[in-house]
């Protein structure tokens, strides 16, 4: 049964405040999922090492499979429930929720079951060296992340539920959950590694605690859902409304399952070259492991303006009121354009002293540390543009050019640079190691000029819809 919906806020409130006000909250909680990563890094530089910021490098990429679940299911439940909401299909919108609730937690167990019994050839896979003694990469990385991946079906539904919570219509509460989570993360790590002096199995175990708490507000959260009373029989999988959520859901599933295989590529490439070059294996891995994490607070803006954009395009699509759709894409492109050349300027004034936040070490560590990250992020400056338009895309039901977008930075132009840069460098005698600095901005150019053309093609799907009244399936 259609219900009226003429008076939700998300289709009558102007779009600059609405995204205001979903937004902020929104880039609050990605800043906090940001800050689980940095701040272990932070306190592990200071007592660890050099050694122990390369193993939480290494150990990255089973995090951003994590994120990779929780946004194909968060955003996926979130946009389904939302998109049914503006046509006025309550019924149906409730078990976008509980179904994306149910494969969040399953898929999360599998994977940490899977990364606990395979946990130190994955290690070696995503870059870690192999040899060593007892102070080694792969040692710091085995001992931290066999802690971490208790956490792993918790954080997938604390990260992935807060997406669920702020479609509801509460932003706020979407950002006390992982607010909270982080906050205690920091006091832990703080007590576990700089007081306690518990190394690398501290810095996980308050990671683990934090994320436990966030999941309870989450799970709290939907006990109370506003829209309808989240039942029992919501949670039970139907493979149309998984499938169709993975759907949604895809584009920003499939950008993060790209940044894990760039992130696995680029540690075997920066082991195998850095070892080559006159920096050694270690100081590459370490620094970009820093320069990656510091980028991701930048990012964080980006993420969090898509997200707070995804309701407000997600329920104005399915009400048919394009011209607020297409308002809501302008105000984030700009607003992550304004943030993006203050990042820009950032990391280009004062690299040494971003490095230099994370530990000590020697002369070569900050030399490749400053010149990796000005030549690294030379193109912030565009790198709102593609986030904004792939979510942009599965929020308004065109999650194939979305998921087409989430690829394209980092498989179909980086990973083919981040091999090919270093042979190339290599062949005109310089050092192997300075080709990957260049992937990633050459990689951003062309990233946000396909998605500008794409978008430009959606919008003009939206005049003909408008003229001539033919929707299609949401």
């Amino acid at each position: 049964m259609k219900q009226d919906t003429a008076n939700n806020p998300l289709g009558t409130e102007p779009v600059g405040r609405l995204l205001r006000k979903f937004a902020v909250p929104s880039i609050i909680s990605m800043l906090v999922i940001s800050l689980y990563n940095i701040v272990d890094q932070f306190f592990i530089g200071r007592v660890v090492g050099t050694v122990g910021n390369a193993a939480t490098n290494v150990a990255f990429p089973m995090t951003t499979l994590c994120i990779a679940t929780s946004l194909a299911f968060g955003i996926g439940g979130a946009s389904g429930f939302n998109l049914n909401m503006g046509a006025g299909n309550k019924r149906k919108a409730m078990y976008f929720v509980g179904n994306a609730l149910t494969m969040m937690f399953s898929i999360g167990l599998v994977i940490a079951l899977i990364s606990f019994i395979f946990l130190k050839p994955m290690l070696i896979f995503f870059g870690a060296p192999a040899d060593g003694g007892a102070d080694s990469v792969l040692n710091y990385a085995v001992e931290y992340v066999r802690v971490l991946v208790i956490g792993f079906p918790f954080v997938i539904v604390s990260s992935g539920g807060a997406h669920l919570v702020r479609a509801d219509g509460s932003p706020r509460f979407s950002m006390i959950c992982n607010l909270s989570g982080a906050l205690i993360n920091v006091v832990l790590d703080y007590l576990f590694v700089m007081v306690l002096r518990w190394g690398m199995t501290g810095a996980a175990a308050a990671t683990v605690i934090g994320q436990i708490f966030s999941f309870g507000l989450v799970f709290y959260y939907m006990k109370h859902y506003k829209a309808a009373k989240l039942e029992i029989r919501h949670l039970t999988p139907y493979r149309r409304i998984v499938f169709r959520t993975l759907h949604l859901g895809m584009a920003q599933c499939l950008n993060q399952l790209a940044i894990m295989i760039v992130q696995i590529v680029m540690n075997r490439s920066l082991t195998y070259y850095g070892a080559l070059s006159s920096y050694g294996a270690e100081i590459p891995l370490a620094c970009v492991g820093i320069v990656m994490k510091v980028n991701q607070i930048y990012f964080s803006f980006c993420i969090g303006t898509s997200q707070g954009m995804q309701p407000i395009a997600s329920f104005n699509r399915g009400a048919g009121k394009f011209k607020r759709v297409k308002q809501s894409y302008k105000i984030a492109v700009l607003t992550t354009t304004v943030v993006s050349l203050i990042a820009f300027g950032i990391f280009q004034l004062f690299p040494g002293d971003i490095i230099g936040l994370f530990g000590k070490g020697n002369g070569n560590y900050f030399i490749f540390g400053e010149k990796f990250l000005r030549t690294f992020l030379f193109m912030t400056f565009l790198n709102g543009i593609q986030p904004i338009t792939s979510t942009f895309c599965t929020a308004v039901s065109e999650p194939n050019k979305g998921a087409f977008l989430s690829l394209t930075r980092q498989i179909i132009f980086f990973l083919p640079l981040v091999l090919a840069m270093p042979v190339i460098f290599t062949h005109f005698g310089r050092q192997g190691i300075d080709g990957i600095m260049y992937t990633a901005p050459i990689s951003d150019t062309l990233a946000a000029i396909v998605s500008l053309i794409m978008v430009r093609y959606v919008f003009r799907k939206f005049d003909r819809i408008e003229k001539t009244g033919l929707q299609t399936e949401i």
